[in-house]
């Protein structure tokens, strides 16, 4: 990975995105972008778009979403302990004794509380409501004005690098997903492209995905492609069974089920094989947990796939990923747009034109 690129992704790393107070995130992915894009767009939702070829009557959209998911304060005791809720789906068991930050007026670092194991430990069924965080506050009025209900609490972990080119750190579901698509606007900047190419850093998707609906209905795409995280299921106590066989390091990973628009899908696989990249599969029989859900049934409906990466422990405060997989997922996205005629046919029957 070049270097500024991989500057600009540590960068995203270490930005908190609360689902639901992604500015900050967005407006270092927009600085980024607007060098590369013909066009830079945002909306009412929070999006930020990078546009190419923008011309064309057929689009591509490719949706990365921006947020993570996080805590929100609910209630400041009288002894100034904070109570709260989620904001998307996070794991109250893995809170305890992490440190964290409260995006309250300014930051401020606190700890979430854990009864220590010499005193009974912490409860077997552990509620959101249980957890509590101890910024060192005497009272609630000292936090007056400084941290109010509704303010964001986020994991206060950056991240690492780990063996084999992989890295460890918080929210790479989904900001490897925004870098991602950002990196291909930048590699198709100077390409020769049938198609137009929105790139969107969606927001919300954690919590209500409304900043996929928004991007869609504005663009009308014809091609709608989610660009997410999917569960690796290479390390200890995964059913392969049941969850299926995906490796960090092996590539990125294609959904196939009824959301899916298989002549988009062909095209990936086609790609991977003229491009000698690996690819991996998963299902989504249903719904597929991401943006894609809204995406296509925007308008009178897209044709849309969803491409992953591979991604231990999902949904925790050290997520891991794979590097190599961010760079082959990237050059397929880059690849594969190219190789996308504005004649092609999406439809699983019948001809382009037929009513």
């Amino acid at each position: 990975m070049r270097k500024e690129s991989r500057e600009f992704l540590e960068e995203l790393l270490m930005t908190y995105a609360p689902s639901g107070s992604e500015e900050n995130f967005q407006n270092k992915w927009m600085n980024y972008v607007k060098e590369y894009a013909d066009e830079i767009r945002t909306d009412l939702s929070g999006n930020v778009m990078g546009i190419l070829n923008k011309n064309s009557e057929f689009k591509v959209l490719l949706a990365g979403h921006a947020d993570e998911i996080c805590f929100i304060v609910n209630y400041i005791d009288d002894s100034g302990y904070i109570y709260v809720q989620k904001s998307g789906g996070i794991n109250p068991k893995l809170a305890l004794g992490k440190r964290v930050k409260v995006l309250g007026k300014k930051e401020i670092p606190g700890a979430v509380g854990v009864i220590a194991q010499h005193q009974g430990g912490p409860k077997n069924e552990l509620k959101v409501s249980d957890i509590f965080i101890d910024v060192g506050a005497k009272s609630k009025e000292e936090l007056s004005g400084i941290i109010n209900v509704g303010d964001f609490v986020v994991y206060d972990i950056g991240f690492q690098n780990l063996l084999n080119n992989n890295i460890v750190a918080r929210g790479l579901d989904n900001k490897t997903g925004s870098f991602i698509v950002a990196e291909v606007i930048r590699k198709l900047k100077d390409e020769d492209i049938d198609v137009g190419v929105y790139s969107v850093s969606t927001v919300s998707e954690e919590t209500i995905k409304n900043g996929a609906y928004f991007a869609a209905s504005q663009i009308r795409p014809d091609i709608a492609i989610a660009v997410d995280v999917t569960f690796a299921t290479d390390y200890p106590g995964m059913n392969k069974c049941e969850h299926g066989d995906v490796k960090i390091g092996n590539g990125p990973v294609i959904s196939m089920g009824s959301p899916i628009n298989k002549n988009v899908n062909k095209i990936f696989i086609d790609t991977a094989k003229e491009e000698n990249i690996n690819l991996q599969y998963e299902l989504t029989p249903a719904k597929t947990g991401t943006d894609a859900d809204q995406l296509r049934i925007t308008g009178k409906g897209v044709a849309t796939a969803l491409m992953s990466l591979p991604l231990r422990y999902m949904h925790s405060p050290s997520e891991v990923v794979n590097l190599d997989d961010i760079e082959n997922e990237i050059e397929l996205l880059v690849k594969s747009i190219k190789n996308i005629k504005k004649d092609i046919n999406l439809k699983p029957i019948g001809n382009k034109n037929e009513n």
